[in-house]
């Protein structure tokens, strides 16, 4: 229970640190919406190959209920910070905060429009920030023209949501042409109501980590009547079909703790980094990590969110 309780606490609560400069990028009604960047450490190594490397924007998980700024992913940013990487955080807003989940079949087709509404809330949000960074790019130092798309749990589920939408022609709100540079899915998936998610067109290089018995993001699919979310082994059939370049990593038996796998995934992170989106290298890796020495704070479940 203990194990449980603690990895309830990293999901929910988010991940976030002491951000160098923050930002107020948009207005919902009422709430304010805010990106922190985290800049790369003077002194560090930011281009590869003589090639620039990219800025890391990443999606706080937290199952569309909250985001609180913790701690967690400090030491993950001050990796990719002194390897060279500046990151952008972003808040978004919160479409499954104060509902109530009914184990119904009926209560649950009701809760995948809301699942469905929380994920394009958090797409919409993501888009501004894009679009703020764009405006800005001069006063803040970045390049939007080389962004890598990260995300873990809720927030991979809305950077794998993105980058389908920009390659189905449905991103509203963003410069045409625009997409990102590749995307990192950290237990993540597509929500639909309208059937399976497909490619039209090749996506941008994707990594994807899956834990293999992940209970809250489906692995592979959850859902009824073409309702549901669609998750790494489902997509990475469709990327298949489009000859996309990505790389998957199933964790065997791994529950959704895979989703805080960034410090401990950090190697193919860097690789799938420089290879795959730097050096625009062709890439398909579709391997199986069974390794006895990575962290593991117990199963967690939509049950144990809503």
């Amino acid at each position: 229970m203990k194990k449980i309780a603690l990895l309830v606490a990293i999901l929910l609560l988010g991940f976030s640190a002491g951000a160098q400069d923050t930002y107020h990028f948009a207005q919902r009604d009422t709430l304010a919406l805010h990106l922190d960047i985290y800049e790369a450490t003077p002194g560090s190594e930011t281009t590869f190959q003589g090639k620039e490397k990219p800025l890391i924007l990443f999606i706080i998980g937290g199952g569309f209920v909250r985001i609180e700024k913790g701690d967690y992913v400090f030491d993950w940013f001050d990796i990719l910070n002194e390897n060279g990487y500046t990151v952008v955080s972003i808040d978004y807003r919160q479409g499954m905060k104060g509902y109530k989940m009914k184990r119904s079949l009926s209560g649950l087709l009701k809760a995948s429009d809301q699942f469905l509404l929380s994920q394009q809330m958090a797409v919409e949000d993501l888009f501004s920030a894009v679009n703020f960074l764009i405006e800005n790019r001069e006063e803040l130092g970045v390049n939007p023209d080389n962004i890598v798309l990260a995300g873990s749990s809720a927030g991979a589920i809305t950077a794998l949501a993105a980058e389908n939408q920009i390659v189905n022609g449905l991103a509203e709100g963003l410069p045409e042409g625009f997409n990102f540079r590749g995307v990192m899915s950290f237990a993540g998936g597509i929500i639909s109501t309208s059937g399976a998610p497909s490619y039209r067109q090749k996506p941008c290089p994707t990594l994807l980590l899956h834990g293999t018995a992940d209970g809250a993001v489906a692995y592979k699919h959850y859902g009824y009547f073409g309702r549901g979310i669609w998750g790494s082994d489902y997509l990475v059939k469709k990327l298949r079909k489009v000859e996309a370049d990505y790389c998957i990593y199933r964790y065997p038996d791994r529950t959704h703790d895979v989703a805080a796998y960034m410090i401990a995934a950090w190697p193919l992170e860097k690789e799938f980094l420089e290879k795959s989106v730097i050096l625009e290298a062709r890439r398909v890796i579709d391997a199986t990590i069974d390794d006895s020495s990575l962290p593991s704070w117990g199963n967690i479940t939509t049950d144990d969110i809503y």
